[in-house]
């Protein structure tokens, strides 16, 4: 473990190296287009009216209250190269290039420290760098079993006797309590530390409306459960769920895109579909033979036409498969080109529902967003604009496809939002949603998709 750290810190020393000085010299470009970009992936007016140029730094507090983590502290910063409006890359881009840092700590000890770097036509060229790397440890995570298992709801036995009627349908708070009241807190929980390096390369064509990726991804995964009886625990010990120990993952990555979005932080019309596959095998240094295929389609379309981004509806349909002998926790990830996307329940998919609530080797989930602009400002030489965002998730996890589809399968929930666009790129998500089972808040950054 301790090497692989030392192995992505000296990755990401040449690599904030490396884009300094791509980005410097972008800043001094003044050409013409060296290949073709379709016109419908240019920014719109306003939005080339308030994007900035140059570099600069966007950073904000992260602070939360979970009752699973605790109190949750530290900071997400993001470093732009925007280069000149002169620049033809200008109007086609969010950015030059955007280094990501993310630091953060709780009070019941979840740490994460990850980079993430994206250039766009780097070098002036078709190609697009994305990387990321990191480390992360939760000790707190929640684990409900497999397939139909996970899909049930929420029961328990009373004082933890098997001889009475259990308890069903239960919200999650009133499981939590009474699973506390019977000794058996950390039932469902089991810790995790890993750590992370993805380095991939896309190449356009077709105008740059469609990209061809190729990828790497090194992990090396420490899974443990603690408690006196653990739900993961006994799982292994029947063969229906693998993972716990240490692993090495190893994945090559490849993948298909089509994108038309005009702004891919904060799209206002356009679609990104995407199809990726990612392969681990024994052969390749991984504990696990697992393949994973992954599709998502995301459209965008602005309804108030006379009023740009005044209403915005979003739609996503999206669906993953993961075959062979693949450990619990591969379930849960679903690959994309902008970053993976971990299980039903959660910030990203169903929102009313804890993270990784319903597991299975097929996964659906569909949301609805309609994102209302209500007010846009300057301050300080800063540009804001605010929206409300209703939104509708809705998922499913089977062993199967066809167990996918099952009507009574699927789960869903609803709520509201508000987004903070902050010099167009940076976007504030603040999330409370509301299912059968849960209700909860939300703070992140960027677009559920």
């Amino acid at each position: 473990m301790y090497n692989f750290g030392v192995n992505i810190l000296k990755f990401w020393i040449f690599t904030i190296a490396f884009v300094l000085g791509l980005g410097l010299q972008a800043q001094v470009v003044s050409d013409t287009l060296p290949f073709a970009i379709s016109s419908i992936k240019k920014l719109s007016d306003e939005d080339l009216q308030n994007k900035k140029e140059g570099v600069y730094l966007t950073g904000i507090p992260d602070i939360s209250v979970d009752p699973i983590n605790g109190l949750g502290y530290g900071g997400e910063g993001s470093l732009f190269f925007n280069g000149k409006k002169s620049n033809p890359f200008f109007k086609y881009t969010p950015y030059n290039a955007e280094l990501d840092i993310a630091v953060f700590n709780t009070t019941k000890n979840q740490r994460e420290l990850m980079f993430v770097l994206d250039m766009p036509y780097i070098g002036r060229s078709p190609w697009r760098l994305r990387a990321e790397a990191g480390v992360e440890t939760n000790p707190n995570l929640l684990y409900f079993g497999g397939d139909n298992r996970s899909m049930s709801g929420l029961s328990l036995y009373p004082n933890n006797d098997s001889l009475q009627v259990p308890l069903q349908n239960l919200s999650y708070s009133k499981y939590e309590s009474l699973m506390n009241q019977t000794g058996l807190g950390m039932y469902n929980g089991y810790s995790k530390t890993e750590y992370i390096l993805n380095v991939s390369m896309e190449r356009s064509f077709w105008e740059s409306k469609m990209r061809a990726l190729v990828g790497l991804e090194m992990a090396q995964i420490n899974m443990a459960t603690s408690g006196p009886r653990s739900m993961l625990q006994e799982d292994a010990a029947k063969g229906l769920a693998y993972g716990l120990g240490k692993s090495n993952i190893n994945f090559f990555q490849t993948g298909l895109i089509y994108d038309t979005r005009d702004l891919e932080t904060d799209p206002s019309s356009g679609w990104f579909m995407e199809l990726t596959n990612e392969l681990s095998l024994k052969s390749f240094g991984s504990r696990y033979n697992i393949n994973k295929v992954y599709f998502h389609a995301n459209g965008y379309f602005d309804l108030l036409k006379l009023h740009p981004r005044a209403m915005i509806l979003a739609v996503r349909v999206a669906g993953g498969h993961t075959s062979k002998d693949a450990p619990f926790f591969e379930l849960q990830d679903q690959w994309s080109s902008e970053g993976s996307t971990e299980g039903l329940g959660g910030p990203n998919t169903l929102r009313g529902f804890k993270q990784s609530r319903f597991l299975g080797r097929v996964m659906t989930f569909n949301t609805v967003e309609m994102r209302c602009r209500v007010a846009q400002f300057g301050f300080l030489k800063q540009h804001f604009a605010i929206s409300g965002v209703p939104f509708f998730d809705i998922g499913s996890v089977s062993d199967n496809l066809g167990g996918a589809l099952v009507k009574a399968n699927y789960r869903h929930s609803s709520g509201l939002g508000m987004r903070i666009a902050w010099n167009v790129n940076t976007i504030l998500r603040f999330d409370y949603a509301i299912s059968k089972e849960d209700k909860q808040f939300f703070f992140n950054l960027g677009h559920a998709f």
